[in-house]
């Protein structure tokens, strides 16, 4: 049985305790809210990113269509033109499977992605 005249009871103690508790749940809402603006950040930089790479397709696929028809009328034919930019395409692909490891990628990606976490922790230590 615990009596009122406990001394570990002071309202010192129960304010601490209380500011403690505060100051924990206030930490945990901002942890919430980085997390929660780190997520946005994450989806708008993916729709971003789809939606140009839907647009440069696009913008591919019609600028490749334009010059195997221009290469056709050039060159008074029905075929070659498409052939040409083929071949074009074909040769980037092998220069890039033969030239080309992961660790070209690597270099890029540590540049990007150097220090992003302590770049955007706007806390003081």
């Amino acid at each position: 049985m615990a009596s009122n005249d406990d001394p570990s009871k002071t309202p010192h103690n129960d304010s601490f305790i209380g500011n403690l508790t505060g100051y924990l749940d206030t930490r945990i809402d901002i942890v919430r809210l980085e997390v929660q603006q780190k997520v946005k950040d994450i989806f708008i930089g993916t729709v971003h990113g789809a939606t140009l790479a839907v647009l440069g397709l696009l913008a591919l696929v019609f600028v490749s269509i334009f010059a195997g028809l221009a290469l056709n009328h050039v060159l008074n034919s029905s075929f070659w033109g498409f052939g040409i930019v083929a071949g074009v395409y074909v040769l980037l692909l092998v220069l890039v499977l033969i030239g080309l490891d992961k660790s070209a990628f690597q270099g890029l990606a540590d540049k990007l992605f150097k220090d992003t976490i302590y770049k955007s922790d706007k806390r003081q230590a």
